[in-house]
């Protein structure tokens, strides 16, 4: 089994956070994302290739956005909204709430 490591709250860097949400399917998924709570990478592939997914998830969780949990075979995805509240106050909401 497969355990992915998270950056502490502390090493969570804006930088990193432009980063990876300037690729508009990384976006779409943090988008998602807050509106589900929770999905796999299969939930949101929109016909992408599964590599291609992992890769942009790879991104997300390393910038700090994504926590991926794997439970059996499905890895499970979630936002850290909570935790990057905490560090930015409204950036998320922000960044929520600007259209496609």
């Amino acid at each position: 089994m497969r355990i992915y490591t998270h950056p502490a709250l502390e090493d969570v860097v804006l930088e990193r956070l432009f980063d990876a949400l300037s690729d508009p399917v990384r976006l779409e998924i943090v988008r998602e994302l807050a509106k589900v709570r929770e999905a796999s990478c299969a939930a949101l592939e929109g016909g992408r290739p599964k590599s291609t997914m992992s890769h942009h998830f790879r991104i997300l969780r390393e910038a700090g956005l994504v926590r991926t949990d794997v439970m059996g075979t499905t890895h499970h995805n979630s936002l850290r909204r909570e935790e990057l509240d905490a560090r930015f106050p409204g950036l998320m909401a922000v960044i929520l709430s600007q259209s496609s």
